[in-house]
């Protein structure tokens, strides 16, 4: 029987997420049949010194720590089989703005937007218009300020920011219809559009409190959008490298053209998350999805 480790919470300010993500994996693990543990990182990487070489790794990491490259350089660094991308390629699509400016080299729209010092903000004529400000390397809504009015800027909020780095991304709002597409080895599968609750945003909050609605199939967004939206999601997987999964959000905004937002590595796996509810609308169970995964882990040629 194979051994399957699954790698949840660590010490980024996603650890909860990360924890709901490993034991949703671990029970659809077990439905598998799968001789399955959790270990958590929290205190080093040096847990990871215990697994063996023939067992797979699924890291359930999110954010710092578990999307930048640092667990995949461990695991590299054991020579372990582990589900994902590789440690250089996952460094990459961490940081926003290097994603941003590759995807842009390939002709993948992404909204307009400046690499920026806090007090290169303060100053910026982006900053009169409705804009975005995020951390560049962060996950999950953590680190980002939405702006509708640029009369009525919140200094906490951006302070907070910045808390996260020397540099965040400024970029214009681009408003409409929210979705995102996961990728599950080279292919998409069917997207999610995301409707938050009336005036409020998709934000970390309301990613998981229930309240936000994820409809797969859309209702707002054609078949040809949508077969648009699985080809961008496709490109945009193999042109950062990714392995194995992955999953990108994009708006559509009011003339129909799709945005890049941003390219998940390490995607959520909790029973609400969008990559298994996409999943399950293609067809794979959630046992069969995480089968899939230690397949791919078990065929991924790393080393020599």
């Amino acid at each position: 029987m194979t051994k399957v480790v699954i790698l949840g919470g660590g010490n980024s300010p996603e650890r909860e997420v990360s924890l709901r993500s490993a034991q949703a994996v671990m029970d659809a693990a077990q439905q598998a049949g799968y001789d399955v543990s959790i270990l958590d990182p929290q205190s080093g990487w040096s847990v990871l010194d215990s697994i063996a070489l023939d067992t797979v790794v699924l890291p359930m990491l999110h954010g710092i720590g578990g999307e930048d490259g640092e667990v995949q350089q461990e695991l590299e660094r054991r020579k372990l089989s582990f589900l994902g991308t590789g440690s250089t390629e996952s460094e990459l699509a961490f940081d926003k703005w290097q994603t941003k400016q590759l995807l842009k080299g390939k002709g993948i729209s992404v909204p307009n937007g400046e690499l920026v010092t806090f007090d290169q903000y303060r100053n910026h004529p982006m900053t009169k218009k409705p804009h975005v400000l995020k951390a560049d390397r962060n996950g999950s809504s953590i680190g980002v300020y939405i702006v509708h009015d640029p009369q009525h800027l919140d200094q906490k909020q951006i302070e907070e920011v910045f808390l996260f780095g020397p540099c965040a991304l400024l970029e214009e709002l681009v408003e409409g219809v929210e979705i995102t597409v996961p990728v599950l080895g080279v292919r998409a599968l069917p997207v999610v559009e995301i409707i938050p609750p009336e005036g409020e945003e998709f934000d970390y909050e309301n990613k998981y409190n229930g309240e936000t609605q994820e409809l797969c199939p859309p209702q707002n967004v054609s078949e040809e959008q949508q077969r648009l939206a699985q080809k961008i999601a496709e490109q945009a997987h193999m042109a950062l490298g990714c392995k194995h999964l992955s999953r990108t959000d994009i708006i559509i905004d009011s003339s129909g053209e799709l945005f890049v937002l941003e390219v998940n590595t390490t995607p959520g796996m909790t029973h609400q998350s969008l990559f298994p509810k996409s999943a399950a609308t293609a067809g794979v169970s959630f046992p069969d999805l995480v089968e899939k995964f230690v397949h791919m882990a078990q065929q991924e040629k790393r080393y020599t």
